[in-house]
């Protein structure tokens, strides 16, 4: 089992379920740190005393506060690690649970875990430890099927904004105004039927409601 162990969560009450979860695990250091800059300073430190960590447990999104951070999430940082310390084991623990997400993380930064803060998160957290440790990717069963060729489609954050937006029923006007008002581009109403037009031929979809149902069966939305 690992011996030593960084934990990047800014909930304190996340924090001590986490740190109970490892202790019983038997690990004999467990570290945390409420920043993404201290999670990193940390890492460095500890190979630069020959003691590096075996495994980060890190979550998504932080908080901002008065600090100033270069980091400003856990993607950002495990981005910085992966590069730098490409032996340093990850595990993502987030409430996030979009399919892109998570696939983007395991292809592109070679993750070893994700799971999903949910009734059984902590549970499933210490599965992802063991399975970390013997080198087998866990996912939380939310997020099993992300790596699935079923859903092995391209499709950007814009485009699951459009869909979402759908979802809750708006017409195209009504997301082009939306998309104004948050500032969010492209936003005319051409470029909405035509992005949406585009993304029914990808998902083989008949119409719209089609299209909706398609994108939440796997989990997109």
């Amino acid at each position: 089992m690992f011996t030593k162990v960084l934990v990047s969560e800014d909930m304190d009450d996340i924090n001590k379920g986490v740190y109970a979860a490892l202790s019983e695990l038997g690990i004999a250091e467990i570290d945390q740190v409420q920043y993404c800059d201290d999670a990193y300073l940390k890492v460095k430190k500890a190979v630069m005393d020959k003691e590096p960590y075996q495994l980060l447990i890190t979550d998504l999104s932080f908080t901002s506060d008065y600090r100033t951070q270069k980091y400003l999430g856990g993607e950002a940082l495990i981005h910085e690690l992966q590069a730098e310390h490409p032996n340093l084991k990850v595990i993502v623990f987030s409430v996030e649970d979009r399919l892109q997400r998570v696939r983007s993380l395991v292809n592109n930064y070679n993750i070893n875990g994700y799971v999903c803060k949910s009734r059984y998160g902590l549970k499933e957290l210490t599965q992802a430890v063991f399975s970390t440790y013997n080198d087998v990717l866990y996912l939380s069963p939310e997020v099993a099927h992300a790596l699935s060729p079923k859903v092995n489609l391209e499709i950007e954050d814009y485009d699951i904004e459009l869909v979402k937006q759908l979802s809750r029923g708006l017409s195209h006007d009504e997301i082009s105004v939306h998309f104004k008002s948050k500032s969010l581009s492209p936003n005319s109403l051409s470029t909405i039927e035509k992005r949406l037009n585009k993304l029914r031929v990808q998902f083989k979809a008949s119409n719209a409601i089609h299209l909706v149902a398609i994108v939440k069966d796997l989990g997109l939305i």
